[in-house]
């Protein structure tokens, strides 16, 4: 009675059995399978892991009947885990080889309008409290401004364990891009405040500095880090700018269709601005306050904001070159 129970059990699942063998030998012979026969695989797999599962309890004292399941599951796994990773390998590289310059390049007019956004007022508020004594008094009393250039500015970066202030950084750096980018939908006023906003922060710091002599203090501190972060909240505004224009515009096209085209072309680049932002934080977080040579620091931060910018720069313009500067992945990954 036994054997007659293994027997049926047996007949019922060997057409599925010898379906799964079938595919997975296909599979590793072409290395690639059409989505209807990975779904398919994917089926067969389950249903021959549930079959294992039983034989495993109701007929252990066949051996023969439990290895050759076993080795079937295995095998099935191993190509379907394969063909997983090879999908996932495939989608990280066109990403970063194509949906993310092209979509760099794509913004390229908008990159440029938050750049001035960035540079005019970075520039105006530095070179103005640099030379007017009455700015620099208004804007910093004595008191505050020697605690804040020869202490508290320097303080920031080294108080924290540089693990927790990395994690701090990404984290602060992904709110402003996230914010840059999604506020662009109110008719671009508040990515352009923001903009405005960081950018005369920063030129109110450095303008103290120079003002005072300590302008290499300034440069030394901000450039490792902020040559990758500052351009890339640049990217994430003109990303938001362009979903605001969207809505302020949108050609020939419904006002919702256009802004859901925009969102979803600019949206990929603020998936690829979330490496930029660690990045930076790691370089914020472990190189800029570290009692290293300016040169030592500045040049690990030129190198990082290079590889990223120049690796994007590299493969947009070859995107245009091959007629896909416009090229969109309904998903980035």
């Amino acid at each position: 009675m036994r054997r007659v129970d293994i027997d049926a059990f047996v007949a019922a699942h060997q057409g599925a059995w010898w379906r799964l063998q079938q595919l997975t030998e296909a599979a590793r012979k072409i290395r690639t399978m059409s989505p209807d026969e990975l779904d398919e695989m994917v089926h067969l797999y389950q249903r021959c892991g549930a079959n294992l599962a039983q034989a495993r309890v109701e007929y252990a004292d066949d051996s023969a009947l439990v290895s050759r399941l076993t080795l079937l599951v295995g095998d099935a796994h191993g190509v379907l885990y394969g063909q997983r990773d090879t999908e996932v390998r495939r989608g990280v590289v066109q990403f970063a080889t194509l949906t993310f310059p092209a979509a760099i390049y794509s913004l390229r007019r908008y990159i440029a309008v938050a750049s001035l956004l960035t540079a005019v007022p970075w520039a105006a508020l530095q070179v103005w409290l640099s030379i007017s004594p009455t700015a620099f008094h208004v804007v910093a009393p004595d008191a505050a401004s020697q605690q804040y250039i020869n202490q508290d500015f320097a303080d920031y970066y080294r108080n924290q364990p540089s693990r927790n202030f990395a994690t701090q950084v990404f984290l602060n750096n992904i709110r402003v891009g996230f914010l840059a980018f999604a506020a662009g939908i109110l008719l671009c006023v508040v990515t352009v405040a923001l903009l405005v906003w960081n950018a005369a922060n920063v030129g109110v710091a450095g303008g103290l500095f120079t003002h005072v002599g300590q302008w290499d203090k300034f440069w030394g501190l901000i450039l490792p880090h902020g040559m990758l972060e500052i351009s890339a909240v640049t990217v994430a505004g003109a990303a938001g700018l362009r979903i605001g224009w969207a809505v302020i515009d949108p050609g020939d096209r419904p006002r919702f269709n256009a802004v859901v085209d925009e969102a979803r072309r600019a949206g990929s680049v603020l998936v690829g601005l979330v490496v930029a932002f660690l990045l930076a934080a790691l370089v914020e977080g472990f190189v800029t306050g570290r009692p290293w040579s300016t040169w030592v620091r500045v040049g690990i931060g030129v190198f990082v904001f290079t590889l990223f910018w120049g690796w994007t720069i590299v493969y947009a313009v070859r995107a245009h070159r091959e007629g896909r500067g416009d090229y969109t992945a309904d998903a980035p990954l």
